[in-house]
């Protein structure tokens, strides 16, 4: 079932996630509806709290960031395609390497994307959806998913890194997403206008 994703603006976004227990009850159907959901929307990406749920979940699919054929190979992006992971109860536990900027979106603030600087690697521990145990390193474009979705469940939205005079040139247009006066091709959920 497509879920409708929650717009900039609503306090689940902002919440620090809960825990997810490891007897979760409805935990299959939530996973295939919230990849379902991503998919629709056309996402690499999805947080839990992104469909209303605090709870310490993501899910990522790198493939649309997978080149072309015939297009020059970024390096960063060796090994992206078929990167499709459950991430429960997530904790990256290091971050390493040079600051790289990159133009980051999000399906809870569509139509617009700024560039946020990331660590290249990093070291995560991590339930996957049978809840089997696992701390991995993940670089390039697969670190900043998991960096990216990481911070829904701290509460942080990728507009939170950029600088106060980028945040002020923004804040119109992120009012208006979080009203619903944005044109999107998915489904959502905005907030209700003062």
């Amino acid at each position: 079932m497509i879920l409708p994703i929650i717009a900039f603006g609503n306090p689940v976004l902002k919440r620090i996630a809960d825990e997810v227990p490891e007897n979760f009850e409805g935990l299959s159907s939530l996973l295939t509806d919230m990849f379902e959901t991503m998919y629709a929307a056309k996402g690499v990406g999805l947080a839990a709290p992104q469909i209303g749920e605090s709870i310490r979940l993501f899910i990522v699919d790198g493939s649309p960031f997978a080149n072309e054929e015939g297009e020059e190979i970024d390096p960063k992006a060796i090994g992206i395609e078929g990167f499709k992971k459950v991430f429960i109860n997530p904790i990256i536990e290091e971050e390493s390497g040079d600051l790289w900027p990159f133009q980051e979106g999000c399906l809870s603030i569509p139509k617009i994307r700024e560039n946020v600087s990331r660590k290249e690697r990093i070291y995560v521990s991590y339930y996957d959806e049978n809840w089997s145990f696992h701390r991995d390193e993940f670089d390039g474009y697969k670190a900043r998913i998991i960096q990216h979705e990481y911070d829904h469940l701290e509460g942080i939205l990728f507009t939170d890194k950029l600088s106060p005079l980028k945040k002020k040139l923004l804040s119109k247009r992120l009012g208006n997403v979080s009203i619903g006066m944005v044109e999107v091709d998915y489904k959502m959920k905005f907030n209700k206008k003062n």
